[in-house]
């Protein structure tokens, strides 16, 4: 089967790590199924997989993906058929062991054994096939076709565990999303506005201010000096409620200081840098809340699904292309080019 994989990790041009070309087509163990895929959207965990960073250890040649939609092939050996072969399904991407204490509680994601889709023994999803848990497939809500589905397992579940677990966003509030314009960024936007929240992006291009305005952001934010002073005044002197924060070192400091007192601050990413000063002061005296998320939960995966639903609410999707040009696809993914998810397609237009 034809594959977008890593032949290894880290160098000076991780890029030159990349590979299209045929390995087997795998075989779905016994718990597992088998995907057709039909759509794959890039992360920047593939790219950090390039470049040899990975929460675990990794043999190579790695198929990479984290995010796939395709139809329901086959059942792995005494599996239960909760889903008809030939269903159109999406693949969350979590991988737990099952076993352990946060396992069987209320949040897998605590797991010592936490994967994700081309982590650790894990194959990835941008192949012609792939196999995931039989109970990380989805039915696909009625109205996305399987494009805008294989964006929702990454960036969207990243987003809805910021906004509604670790923030407990509510109806009225006001959020500033940092980096407009992200894959995880723009999945934060469209859940808050269809979630009744008042949004507000930062972003250095204006031309993604403007998109971002014209997707029903209420307000448009350049960074800088002032931005945290200017992000107070829009909100009447009182701060934002919570801020969405996956740009790190660069966007820290106007994070905190919009920040109302009380609020939070919810860290899942740091593409600038991992140290900012803490500015511990600020965070003690106005009682802040600093929260870590990393993707979600099944349970959580099925919420953001309902909600999908229920609201209508399609990913922005930059652009689609064949598989066989995934290489192009990356070099627009690692030079920040992209508004929205890259999404590779298999086989015929989907």
């Amino acid at each position: 089967m034809l594959s977008v994989y890593a032949t290894a990790g880290g160098g000076d041009d991780p890029l030159a790590n990349l590979a299209v070309g045929e390995r087997d087509k795998p075989e779905p163990p016994s718990g597992w199924v088998r995907v057709r895929v039909r759509a794959a959207s890039l992360n920047h965990h593939d790219l950090w997989t390039l470049r040899g960073v990975v929460g675990a250890t990794i043999a190579y040649p790695r198929t990479l993906g984290c995010d796939a939609a395709g139809i329901l092939d086959a059942y792995g050996p005494g599996t239960p058929e909760t889903l008809a072969c030939g269903t159109p399904v999406v693949c969350h991407s979590v991988i737990s062991c099952g076993r352990c204490e946060a396992c069987l509680g209320p949040d897998e994601t605590l797991c010592p054994q936490f994967a994700m889709l081309s982590d650790g023994p894990y194959e990835g999803t941008l192949a012609e096939y792939c196999v995931v848990p039989a109970v990380n497939c989805f039915p696909i809500p009625r109205h996305l076709d399987l494009c805008h589905a294989a964006c929702l397992p990454t960036t969207f579940l990243t987003a809805f565990r910021m906004l509604f677990t670790r923030a407990a966003a509510r109806p009225g509030d006001c959020v500033l999303i940092q980096g407009a314009g992200g894959g995880v960024a723009t999945a934060a936007e469209a859940l808050a506005l269809a979630s009744g929240l008042r949004v507000i992006v930062v972003s250095r291009s204006r031309d993604r201010r403007d998109q971002a305005l014209a997707r029903g952001a209420h307000h448009a934010v350049e960074p800088g000096r002032g931005a945290a002073a200017e992000i107070v005044g829009l909100t009447g002197g009182r701060g934002v409620d919570l801020v969405i924060e996956t740009v790190g070192e660069a966007t820290w400091a106007t994070s905190l200081r919009a920040l109302r007192p009380g609020g939070t601050v919810v860290v899942a990413g740091a593409t600038t840098g991992p140290n900012p000063p803490a500015d511990l002061a600020r965070v003690f005296w106005r009682q802040l809340s600093i929260r870590g998320s990393t993707m979600g939960t099944r349970a959580e995966f099925a919420s953001l699904l309902a909600v999908v639903e229920a609201t209508r609410l399609t990913p922005l999707v930059d652009t689609v292309g064949p598989l066989s040009e995934a290489a192009a696809a990356f070099r627009r993914l690692e030079a920040g080019e992209v508004t929205g998810k890259l999404v590779l397609e298999v086989g015929e237009a989907v």
